[in-house]
């Protein structure tokens, strides 16, 4: 199997913070050093959310902008991917970054049960994401909680409202939400080979079962995410040292496998995006 594979770095998140573990970047200069790092590491796609310097997640587009240029300056490139999540904001303020014009953004394009809470994303707000996604020219990343994701983006492209070729990111893990069981990974991934046989597909995996999804995605051919995001430790009783030291386990995974990594030429070529001045 010789086709590269992509690594995405989740860098922050909205919910570590640095009392969990002191190599969360909160900052954006603290988050641009990270991604710096993992950039080097391997990464070619950095998922970019922002937080208020006392660690509050927030969709500030000004912080935003501040990352997206500090990244576009210390790993030309790099794809960059901002987050329209929704533990940062509500509603339209959701997609207040989007006029900045990243490479990608998340997409979330159903609701679904986290932990102690409904992930709300109401089909308006959706339709909405997405038509501001059509009219910046930004790629969507489809983070898929359930099943009835890839079907409702496999709907939407058809139907005009995203442009393909898709890319759909299997989020495992999530307490009350897809269990990381690999007969459900197979057919999520036969799912999406049978309705969008041109898309792109990523695995990501919460907690201690990154490692796992990593193997499994890049075993399987697909593309995987890992960072400080997801997950915050390197095993059992050791919390993990940086963003680039889990960027550089996932590569030995890739090696293990006999994938390349994707440098960010492949990387945009793979995902349709224009090759910009490294």
């Amino acid at each position: 199997m010789t086709t590269p594979c992509i690594i995405c770095v989740a860098i922050t998140g909205s919910v570590p913070r640095k009392e969990n573990n002191p190599a969360v970047p909160i900052t954006v200069s603290e988050q641009i050093e990270s991604t710096h790092e993992s950039f080097e590491a391997g990464a070619s796609i950095a998922h970019c959310h922002v937080r208020l310097d006392d660690g509050t997640p927030t969709s500030d587009p000004e912080r935003f902008a501040r990352l997206k240029e500090g990244i576009e300056k210390h790993c030309p490139g790099m794809i960059v991917q901002l987050s329209t999540g929704g533990r940062s904001g509500a509603g339209s303020a959701r997609g207040g970054m989007l006029p900045l014009a990243p490479d990608m953004a998340s997409l979330s394009v159903g609701s679904n049960n986290f932990p102690t809470r409904v992930y709300e994303n109401p089909p308006d707000l959706v339709d909405w994401l997405a038509a501001e996604m059509l009219k910046y020219d930004v790629k969507p990343e489809i983070e898929a909680f359930d099943l009835s994701h890839i079907f409702q983006a496999v709907k939407m492209q058809q139907d005009g409202r995203l442009r393909g070729p898709l890319h759909i990111q299997f989020v495992m893990g999530v307490k009350n939400a897809i269990p990381v069981d690999r007969a459900v990974f197979d057919f999520y991934v036969e799912t999406v080979r049978r309705l969008a046989p041109d898309a792109t597909w990523c695995g990501a995996g919460v907690g201690k079962d990154q490692v796992t999804l990593n193997a499994w995605s890049i075993a399987a051919g697909g593309h995987t995410r890992t960072g400080l995001e997801d997950n915050i430790r390197w095993d059992r009783d050791t919390l993990a040292p940086s963003n680039a030291a889990l960027v550089r386990r996932t590569a030995e995974i890739c090696e293990k496998h006999a994938r390349p990594v994707a440098s960010w030429q492949q990387a945009r070529e793979i995902l349709g995006l224009p090759l910009k001045a490294g």
